[in-house]
């Protein structure tokens, strides 16, 4: 993650970061959209993060002594990003993370979701997130997508967004805990 002291810039993202800043400007000019110069600086900064990353938090990494933005321009960036499915919001953390099947997809359609949308190209999304170090990993169940949707036919309710957050243990924290002593 970028530090407070260097604020980001094209310049300061790896060829990695830069290829999928390129890909999402590809998608958004699939889908008559215009990734700005702010826009993909927030969305770096949410690609190089190594954990969900909140809206101040990008706030300050843009900030520079020549440069002071303030919070609405962040939102709508971040409105942006979301509403063209470039990231998610963790709503257990208030903070964003990059949507990973859609930048790492090479097959996007020109609705830009090519995996758990429905006939209204509804994005969901599913997570695990670790509440220890928390890591979040997107991950594509289409068992758990059918089960919401079977349920909210037979309730009559029409999905509008549909995100999943499970918390829990990643695999590197679950190993650093003791195994709890079984009673016998």
């Amino acid at each position: 993650m970028k530090s407070a002291m260097q604020p980001a810039s094209p310049d300061n993202f790896s060829p990695a970061t830069q290829a999928l800043l390129d890909r999402a400007e590809g998608l958004c000019t699939r889908q008559g959209a215009r990734l700005t110069q702010q826009r993909r600086e927030i969305l770096g900064l949410i690609l190089d993060a190594p954990t969900p990353v909140g809206a101040y938090d990008l706030l300050e990494q843009i900030k520079s002594p020549e440069r002071k933005p303030a919070p609405p321009t962040v939102y709508r960036a971040l409105d942006f990003l979301l509403e063209h499915g470039l990231i998610h919001r963790i709503e257990k953390l208030s903070a964003f993370v990059a949507c990973t099947h859609l930048l790492h997809n090479d097959h996007a359609h020109d609705c830009a979701h090519d995996h758990h949308h429905d006939d209204m190209c509804l994005h969901t999304a599913q997570f695990l997130i670790c509440r220890s170090c928390k890591n979040v990993t997107e991950i594509s169940t289409p068992a758990i997508l059918d089960a919401v949707r079977a349920t909210c036919r037979a309730e009559g309710f029409v999905i509008q967004s549909a995100s999943v957050e499970i918390e829990g243990l990643c695999a590197a924290c679950a190993q650093k805990r003791p195994a709890p002593a079984h009673a016998h």
